[in-house]
């Protein structure tokens, strides 16, 4: 009997992509992670099911070999000899935050091993530390954020380690060489003192308000030329409309043509070696458009990624 593969039928891997267990040999251009883990959220929770439901609704847009056609471009992405596989989720435990980033850095630090691109689902903010951490041995490595909140937050509370400080523990980092920091808005983003120290550190920071002003060109001529990026993309940066599931949501944001359309730019400009998205708390968007945001989100820029390797291998 043929076997259709139906998106309702089979085991909720992302996409329908093979799933590898055995992180010693993943034969992909792409690795899917999850990570489970929102222990670094001060006020609304629940990021820690972004992962599962990411998937779960993916498995809608799931086409294999068979890739996703674009009529606009005319051309097929992630179709066939391009590999994609879930490699499952890193070994968060709640409430050890020691263990969880280590299990995190881990995870990144294997797929990379192989030269396999990680493409993580938080989880909240503050799971892009270990990710940062895990990619110590690439070199000098540009972090592009695309985010509503700064995230350079210090030590609130003595904690150092929260979903507010991603970026400043980034920047503590002897790898990580130049940061560009895109979506900034709203009145309580961060504290002024927090900007100041991200300019001191010379990250270039664009709001978007100055995003939607300067264009997708503009933008990426923003971003300077590096060997290696890494970019992480918080999904509050679309506007509130389109992302509620989220423990930040915020007006102002950008529309899903004109970030996925930055992302295309990015995958052009440079060498992906790693990104992730956080972020998505489901339980606050009943009606599911969040997760599915972030699963299109995922798939386009993998797809344009992919198409853009071998550029820079």
């Amino acid at each position: 009997m043929e076997k259709y593969n139906m998106p309702i039928t089979g085991i909720a891997s992302f996409a329908k992509y093979p799933i590898v267990s055995d992180w010693e040999k993943i034969d992909a251009d792409i690795a899917v992670l999850g990570i489970p883990y929102d222990t670094g959220v001060g006020f609304l929770s629940g990021c820690r099911f972004g992962p599962r439901r990411i998937r779960e609704v993916s498995t809608h847009y799931a086409r294999g070999d068979a890739g996703f056609y674009d009529p606009e471009s005319d051309e097929v992405l992630l179709g066939a000899p391009a590999k994609i596989v879930d490699v499952g989720d890193a070994d968060v435990v709640h409430g050890k935050i020691e263990h969880s980033f280590d299990a995190i850095e881990y995870a990144v630090r294997k797929i990379r091993e192989q030269g396999v691109i990680p493409a993580i689902m938080g989880g909240d903010h503050s799971i892009s530390i270990p990710v940062a951490r895990g990619l110590k041995d690439e070199g000098d490595v540009t972090v592009i954020q695309l985010d509503a909140h700064l995230d350079w937050s210090d030590t609130p509370g003595g904690q150092t380690l929260g979903n507010g400080s991603p970026m400043r523990r980034m920047s503590e980092m002897g790898h990580i060489k130049d940061m560009v920091q895109i979506g900034l808005r709203g009145l309580g983003s961060s504290r002024k003192e927090d900007f100041d120290a991200a300019k001191a550190y010379n990250s270039q920071l664009i709001s978007a308000r100055e995003a939607s002003k300067l264009g997708v060109e503009g933008i990426i001529d923003r971003i300077p030329k590096a060997d290696k990026y890494y970019v992480t993309i918080d999904i509050d940066c679309f506007d509130i409309s389109l992302a509620t599931g989220t423990g930040s949501p915020s007006p102002g944001g950008f529309s899903f043509d004109f970030l996925n359309d930055i992302l295309v730019g990015i995958a052009e400009k440079g060498n992906v070696i790693c990104f992730d998205l956080v972020e998505v708390a489901p339980q606050y968007d009943p009606t599911g458009a969040t997760s599915r945001v972030a699963a299109m989100t995922m798939l386009n820029f993998m797809g344009h990624i992919i198409k853009n390797k071998p550029r820079y291998e």
